[in-house]
């Protein structure tokens, strides 16, 4: 049975206009935070939008100058650190973007490095990058603690003889006490995590305590294993992990056992803060709903409460997504509130509260100068809902054109990412690309979150393990078809994108031959898993040599033959550290073979998101191909 909720906008006055590609990329139409850097449990800093910081004390509202912008003028700083004892600031200047993975570390034999051409130069320089692709070797990893008292004594913390004989990474370290660290030691297959508590005595860092956690139906938490926060006794310990059921809750871990302090058919996202009374956290358990989130509140001590919502009944029609950044001792906390302003313009937009516990709240950016400039333009609506898709509901929302009429036909587009643990579809104020295309062009542009999803389950989220590029592929095309039994799509003109993995997924399903599409867009897809990022690629898929069979049928290069069916626009920067221009360029050498006519658009020295002209001349080139392909049909 699928469900939906549908948000009306109020009828045209007849003085507004659509919403511009233009007016996309102008600064203007931009959602307001607050910046907020807390410095004790009443005092934070703001930096204004002059660059002046002023301090601020939540409990009287107090403010007064702390430093100058012209302080940070005199270095061209972005950003500032203050010292503990606030006798010092550190200050941010000359930012210069590192490649994703280090190239200052030592490698082992036989890495393979990817290289980038800088092109500017009478002859380009190349530039090798250590990157280790599937099933290659990994970098080796070491542990080291510094005493800061004489910087050149260091002691190696050696990995437990479980995680030491093979290959493994090294994901968190917490520090409990000034003599006592916890590490988090992830096998090479990542669905093995040892959590390591090593106290120093004297000479050496000795194992305390370790505790394991294993996956056995796919992999170790969304993108690895979670956040440790240590209880007062200093040596349990609360972490977000899957219980029996296969959903993500919180666990206390006392003497090698873990005990869960929540349960149900919903998922912890993440904890914010713990306290000697409480653990406060966000979840997306209210209605049972997966697509929002709310701020919840569990006491602890002998036992533990039944959770509270904090958010739930709070400004419900705007306050849909919510995330929360405390002071030391959770007196105060900044609430980050994204929801639907449905009364009024049908958009979801950002409204920033400050809270003082269980007494007052003070509004600290409301967003009203988006929101009156939003009142000028046909805006479009959002519908949210849930398919029915291999036995499992799953949720999609949809950008609805101005004016929207059921009886009327719309082209489609399917925004989409796909990935492992990823969520497209949120209650999260969005103006974007979607945004234009929808007010402009009357696009309707939708996105699903089919199996391989997060935040829903391990049963959906590790339905893809071992067998990417199948069943979100799948599940995406039978979301098509169940918009199209909606009965107000186009169905000559559907189109499918996305960016990175939905770059690839957009491919798969193009080259899948349907015949449900009539374009589509892939923006630096992967084209081969072997061709991508070892630690990436093996949490889902393992190492080639195990998984033979499923890495050669994922590829989109070996789908080509089916392109000569479809519109296809390809793009991809040349200096992509992420998913390198190697995937691209095998793409377009498939369709090669195969006599596809494609379009294709490269991107000279740039990275894996285009930016700078770059990203309008990407976003531009875009509307254009799919103007042609959805709205001036011929």
């Amino acid at each position: 049975m699928e469900k939906y909720f549908l948000l009306f906008c109020s009828e045209s006055d007849g003085t507004k206009r659509p919403f511009t590609l233009g007016d996309y990329f102008n600064n203007t139409f931009r959602k307001k935070s607050y910046n907020l850097y807390w410095i004790s449990d009443k005092e934070y800093l703001h930096k204004t939008t002059d660059g002046n910081i002023f301090l601020y004390n939540a409990e009287t509202m107090k403010e007064t100058l702390f430093l100058s912008n012209s302080t940070f003028d005199k270095v061209g700083a972005t950003g500032y650190l203050l010292s503990g004892d606030r006798k010092y600031i550190a200050l941010e200047s000359n930012y210069t973007k590192n490649w994703r993975h280090s190239y200052t570390c030592t490698h082992i034999m036989k890495l393979i490095h990817f290289y980038v051409c800088k092109t500017q130069n009478q002859y380009p320089e190349t530039v090798a990058v250590p990157y280790p692709k599937a099933g290659s070797n990994l970098t080796k990893v070491k542990l080291f603690v510094v005493n800061v008292t004489n910087p050149s004594s260091s002691m190696q913390v050696a990995p437990p003889t479980s995680i030491a004989s093979s290959d493994h990474m090294l994901c968190s370290v917490t520090w409990v006490t000034d003599e006592r660290i916890a590490v988090q030691w992830l096998t090479r297959k990542q669905n093995h995590v040892v959590v390591q508590i090593y106290d120093f005595d004297g000479s050496s860092w000795r194992e305390k305590r370790e505790f394991e956690q294993t996956s056995r139906t796919g992999w170790v938490g969304r993108y690895g294993p979670l956040p440790l926060f240590f209880a007062e006794d200093k040596i349990s310990f609360y972490k977000v992990m899957s219980d029996d059921k296969g959903y993500k809750h919180i666990h206390l871990v006392k003497d090698g056992k873990a005990t869960a302090i929540t349960s149900g058919k919903w998922e912890v996202i993440y904890i914010c803060k713990l306290t000697k009374d409480a653990i406060y956290f966000v979840s997306n358990q209210h209605q049972g709903v997966p697509v929002k989130r709310n701020l919840y509140k569990v006491l602890i001590g002998s036992s533990h409460s039944d959770t509270q919502c904090l958010t739930c009944d709070l400004n419900e029609d705007r306050c849909q997504h919510n995330s929360a950044y405390f002071s030391f001792d959770a007196s105060f906390y900044r609430m980050d509130c994204y929801g639907q302003e449905k009364l009024l313009f049908c958009l979801k937009l950002i409204v920033i509260y400050f809270f003082i516990f269980d007494s007052e709240l003070s509004i600290l950016e409301d967003n009203t100068d988006l929101k009156n400039l939003l009142s000028g333009f046909h805006m479009p609506t959002m519908k949210y809902g849930t398919l029915k898709v291999s036995g499992f509901d799953l949720w999609y929302q949809m950008m609805l054109p101005p004016g929207f009429k059921k009886s009327k036909k719309y082209p489609l587009l399917i925004d989409v990412y796909g990935g492992p643990s990823s969520q497209s579809v949120s209650y999260n104020f969005k103006l974007n690309w979607g945004s234009y295309l929808s007010s402009s062009h009357g696009i309707i542009v939708a996105s699903f979150d089919g199996r391989g999803s997060g935040y829903q389950g391990d049963e959906i989220m590790h339905a893809i393990y071992r067998r990417l590029g199948t069943y979100e592929v799948e599940d995406q095309i039978a979301a098509v078809r169940k918009f199209i039994d909606m009965g107000f799509i186009d169905t000559k003109r559907i189109a499918i994108w996305g960016w990175s993995y939905g770059g690839y997924v957009a491919s798969l399903a193009l080259g899948a031959g349907t015949g449900l599409f009539k374009c589509g867009i892939a923006v630096a897809p992967v084209a081969n898993w072997q061709y991508y990022d070892a630690v990436y690629t093996e949490r889902y898929m393992g190492k080639p040599v195990e998984n033979p069979d499923n890495y050669k049928n994922s590829t989109v290069t070996s789908r080509a033959k089916n392109f000569t069916k479809v519109d296809f626009l390809l793009v991809h920067g040349t200096a992509d550290d992420n998913v390198h221009f190697q995937q691209a360029a095998q793409i377009s050498n498939a369709l090669v073979d195969e006599q596809v006519d494609f379009e294709a658009m490269w991107y000279t020295d740039r990275d894996h998101s285009l930016s700078g002209s770059a990203r309008y001349h990407a976003f531009n080139h875009m509307s254009h191909f799919l103007q042609k392909c959805l709205v001036n049909v011929k």
